[in-house]
């Protein structure tokens, strides 16, 4: 009887969302009493856009459900990659731990990163080595397919973690990724894939409202971050891994999946990239932290969290829907001239917002003098 119920696609489904957002709701009290009895609040800095001492590692409850949503939907794990998943996730959940209590150097975090990709390699069903006319590239050797997909997650996670930096932001737009890639793996039928992205919109829901809470709020902490991060890649590589003849439930060109992809996460990325460009402009480090961010922007420009998040969620999530349409109609070059426009305007918006806080804050500081 309880084998044929969690065989249901309709019951599991329904019960990856309540089962994540309860768990989770459940286990956040938990880790805040942790931390707050143990004294590990995360303390503010010149970066944080935060005045008082906050719990974080809100994470462990995303990693405890994930393992127990894991178990109860491997009747759709017809791949067999759940253990891979598993082992994956674990190594990058110690490495978030370990970052939030005692904080690792960049390299060592990239090291273990790139170490847990190994394991997903271990599974053939991410081995895509076919872009279908992307830029006119076909198909491609399979070390290169290893070298690019290795890139591709560290890119994705360290892009994810980066723009953890205000209330609700880093939620939202995993809400938004996951229930787009919900939506393109339900069409083709990878529903193990589906029910993976409906329990992490589940965890992401009750996170929220502690995340806006004034008084019970936490962070998810690197703990969560490198975790949901890591699973958007792996769901990044999955997509990137489906055979073309899937790609007869799209609308888009099967050329343009890459874009796509890159639509779906278009603002972790898009900020990755000007951040980076900004830092080396300034002749340093891109691992140098600073408030360059996308959202401190925003919030220095005098918007409020909610504000900030609401409207980089509204921009990935419209980006999205006018990539897919694009793509049905324009080929990947042309697409390529799209994503270039797009990615300038972005940096045209953010460059007069930076140059207008700076302009104001001179203003200030001369009438103090």
């Amino acid at each position: 009887m309880l084998q044929q119920l969690l065989s249901n696609l309709t019951v599991v489904s329904i019960l990856a969302v309540i089962n994540s957002l309860l768990l989770v709701y459940y286990i956040i009290p938990k880790i805040s009493w942790v931390i707050i009895t143990r004294n590990l609040n995360e303390k503010p800095n010149e970066r944080s856009s935060h005045k008082g001492a906050t719990p974080t590692m809100a994470g462990v409850a995303f990693f405890i459900t994930l393992i127990l949503t894991l178990f109860f939907i491997q009747h759709f794990d017809t791949e067999n990659i759940g253990l891979n998943l598993i082992a994956s996730t674990t190594l990058i959940f110690m490495v978030g731990a370990k970052d939030d209590l005692v904080v690792s150097s960049p390299k060592a975090k990239l090291f273990m990163e790139a170490l847990a990709v190994l394991f997903l390699f271990f599974h053939n069903a991410l081995e895509g080595n076919n872009l279908y006319g992307f830029l006119g590239i076909y198909e491609i050797p399979l070390w290169l397919v290893y070298i690019a997909s290795t890139l591709l997650v560290l890119t994705i996670i360290n892009a994810y973690n980066l723009i953890d930096g205000i209330d609700g932001l880093a939620s939202i737009i995993a809400i938004i990724i996951f229930s787009v890639f919900s939506l393109i793996f339900y069409a083709i039928s990878l529903f193990f894939y589906y029910l993976i992205c409906l329990s992490f919109i589940g965890m992401l829901l009750a996170y929220l409202f502690f995340n806006f809470s004034t008084k019970k709020k936490i962070f998810m902490g690197d703990t969560g971050s490198l975790l949901i991060g890591f699973c958007i890649a792996f769901l990044s590589l999955r997509f990137m891994a489906i055979d073309i003849s899937m790609y007869s439930h799209f609308t888009f060109k099967p050329e343009n999946g890459f874009f796509v992809l890159m639509a779906i996460l278009c603002i972790p990325l898009f900020d990755l990239l000007r951040v980076i460009g900004v830092r080396l402009l300034q002749k340093k480090s891109p691992f140098y932290p600073d408030r360059n961010h996308s959202h401190h922007v925003l919030i220095d420009f005098g918007m409020s969290h909610f504000k900030a998040t609401m409207l980089l969620g509204l921009i990935n999530y419209l980006f999205v829907i006018f990539i897919i349409k694009l793509g049905t109609y324009l080929n990947s070059f042309q697409m390529l001239g799209v994503f270039v426009l797009a990615f300038g305007l972005f940096l045209l918006l953010f460059y007069r917002l930076k140059s207008s806080i700076n302009t104001e804050r001179l203003k200030i500081k001369e009438e103090k003098v």
